[in-house]
């Protein structure tokens, strides 16, 4: 056994292990373990050994120099990548994308290399069905706990008890609206199309995504978010067509026209309506009164993945509640994790972008899984997208 030192002299085998025998009765706290046998500056080297900190869930494995992560616009702190970085010499490259259906694209395209990805509540059914994903080794996400998750966002992620996918946030999809610019109060998807053909000719914006495109247009008719129906999508295509020629642009990425005035509204997500209102007060958030859509988004590993290690290491990263946290006040959306929630300020909780009132949840619907393969509606946004 290597030497300690106390006092400048050495602490013999017997003393060590005697103190070593306290501490593990409780007879001795941990500090004054340290003390006693003159470790001191040495628990980083020891402590691990002898279960006095905890060992990191990656710390055996070799987790490479780099790795990719497939996400969405304006989503994560970049801190969070940068401090993995820093813990595990890991670099992260960030992938950006607008819809599920690309992100469902190019796996099925094969050799993607990320090694983490953050699909949405409805596609992981097919992602499994596909077998473009593993079930998680959930050993390895010591940090995630699944008591303090709420059930109502995150039982998507199971299937057939089996763990695909962890949930990151939840969110709603509504309209953000630049008050000074379009002073006419709206509160449904209705008010959205007419004023985009109206008051906000030029200046409006809808996503490059189908499910909540076509969702909301669908909700101007009082139709499900949903449909799959011929007649219901012809009725939305109609619309669609109608608008198209009235809008600043088709682009999940909106945050920077909103940002710099070229648009004035467009269709939006729980996270970016929160960024732009804290950032820019006079643009509002809106819930369409007809309904609309309500989503969780999870983490999962592609069944491909070049570094799985890496994979798991950022997500058990990603995981842990203090970290969670920082994501959250960045990103503006609202945390499934009990554990999150405890550790935001009062003034996130209370606010109704984030936390909306239940009964603007009520007619808010989940994406279903039919539509993300369904060829009427994938070939129903090409025409709109072409018109």
């Amino acid at each position: 056994m290597s030497k300690s030192y106390r006092d400048g002299q050495p602490v013999t085998s017997e003393e060590f292990v005697h103190q070593l025998m306290r501490l593990k009765r409780g007879s001795i706290g941990r500090r004054d373990f340290l003390g006693l046998t003159g470790l001191g500056i040495a628990t980083a080297v020891f402590g691990r050994e002898l279960g006095l900190s905890p060992t990191p869930a990656h710390a055996a494995e070799n987790l490479g120099d780099r790795m990719s992560i497939a996400t969405w616009p304006n989503y994560h702190d970049p801190a969070t990548f940068e401090n993995f970085t820093k813990e595990t010499g890991v670099a992260v490259e960030v992938n950006v994308f607008g819809s599920n259906e690309e992100m469902l694209a190019k796996l099925q395209a094969g050799g993607s290399g990320w090694s983490l990805f953050v699909p949405t509540n409805y596609t992981i059914s097919t992602y499994k069905k596909l077998d473009l994903i593993d079930p998680l080794d959930m050993a390895k996400l010591t940090n995630f706990d699944a008591k303090s998750e709420d059930a109502r966002f995150t039982a998507e992620g199971a299937i057939d008890s089996v763990v695909y996918a962890v949930p990151k946030n939840w969110g709603t999809t509504g309209f953000a609206v630049n008050t000074k610019k379009l002073t006419k109060p709206m509160t449904t998807w209705k008010e959205f199309w007419d004023t985009a053909m109206a008051e906000g000719e030029g200046r409006t914006m809808v996503h490059d995504y189908q499910l909540t495109t076509i969702g909301n247009a669908l909700k101007y008719f009082g139709f499900s978010f949903n449909s799959l129906k011929p007649d219901e999508l012809a009725k939305a295509e109609e619309l669609l067509i109608k608008v198209k020629p009235h809008l600043f642009a088709v682009s999940s990425d909106y945050q920077p026209p909103m940002r710099a005035n070229d648009a004035w509204m467009t269709m939006c997500w729980t996270n970016d309506g929160a960024q732009l209102n804290r950032d820019i007060p006079e643009i509002a958030y809106v819930l369409g009164k007809e309904g609309g859509e309500i989503w969780t988004d999870f983490y999962a590993i592609p069944k491909d993945a070049p570094n799985k290690p890496a994979g798991y290491a950022l997500l058990n990263h990603l995981m842990n509640p203090q970290v969670a946290v920082k994501e959250h006040l960045a990103n503006g959306a609202p945390s499934t994790d009990a554990r999150v929630n405890a550790l935001l300020p009062k003034e996130v909780l209370d606010n109704p972008i984030l936390y909306p009132a239940a009964d603007l949840l009520t007619a808010l619907e989940f994406g279903a899984a039919a539509t993300l393969t369904d060829p009427a509606r994938a070939e129903l946004m090409a025409r709109f997208k072409s018109a």
